[in-house]
Formats: structure tokens, sequence, C-alpha cells
């Protein structure tokens, strides 16, 4: 009797199994049926031609890079930004600091001309009335004070 209910047991095991086995290989059926329609197909050649025409903008691009046009080599070589690339690796190389940039920038050797000839730059002033967060009349520089301030802290 209880051998009975073992194999009974085995058997209805065995049986869940293979159902469960059948309704996984129908799921992944549907599934695979249900992904291939048009739109699926269309996208793949939407697709393909995006990548078609990605390849033909490279290929013209390319063409127009190696031209034998003397001309046009020269107008790529004399473009601005060029120049700015090589006065910014030129400054890096040299060790310019950020300091030194601003100071070239606002035109400070012109301020230190003045000083070897014993003039002074004129003063800024500050108004008792103007309550802004910058007291001076250039908000930039004193911007860039604040945050030297800062660093100085945190440094």
């Amino acid at each position: 009797l209880l051998e009975s209910k073992i194999q009974e047991a085995k058997s209805k095991k065995d049986t869940l199994k293979a159902r469960a086995q059948s309704a996984k290989t129908a799921t992944k059926v549907n599934e695979m049926v249900g992904n291939v329609n048009t739109g699926s197909a269309l996208a793949a050649f939407e697709k393909m031609e995006e990548k078609v025409l990605a390849m033909e903008s490279e290929a013209e691009a390319l063409g127009q890079l190696t031209t034998d046009d003397l001309e046009g080599k020269f107008a790529l070589l004399e473009s601005t930004s060029v120049d700015d690339d090589l006065a910014k690796m030129k400054r890096e190389l040299s060790g310019s600091s950020q300091l030194e940039q601003y100071f070239e920038e606002k035109k400070f050797p012109t301020v230190c001309e003045n000083l070897t000839k014993g003039e002074l730059p004129p003063g800024r002033t500050v108004s008792a009335s103007n309550n802004t967060a910058f007291p001076y009349r250039d908000s930039e520089i004193e911007m860039e004070l604040n945050e030297l301030r800062r660093k100085a802290k945190d440094f």
C-alpha cells in the first residue's frame, strides 16, 4: 500500500514536470512568433538605411579632408581654432598659471609699464551707499578674489 502511494506520487511529479516544461516551451514559441512582425522588419531596414547614410557621410567628409587642393589645405591650417589651440598648448607647456593668463587677458603689462614710469593706475573707491555683494566696480574681479580666498582657506 505504501509502495503504491510512493509510485503514484512519483508519476504525478513526472506529469507535473512534463506539463511545466510544455508550458515553458509554448511560452517561448509564442514570444518568438509575437516578435516576428512587420514593424520589427521595417525598423531593421530603417536602421540599416541610417548606417548606410552615416557611412556615406563619413566617406564624403574624408574625401573633403584628403583633397589635393592646396588652397583647401591651407584654409584648414589657417583656421583660428588651430591658433587658439596652439597658444593654449604653449601656455600649458610653459607652466603659465591662471593668474598669469588673467593678467595677460586684462592687459596687466600696460599697468606694469605705467608703474615703471612712476605712474599709478587709477584707484577704486568703495561706495558706502552701494549694498551689492561686491563693493568694487568690477564684480568679476571681486568674484575671483572671493574664489581665491575660499581656495586659500581650503588649502
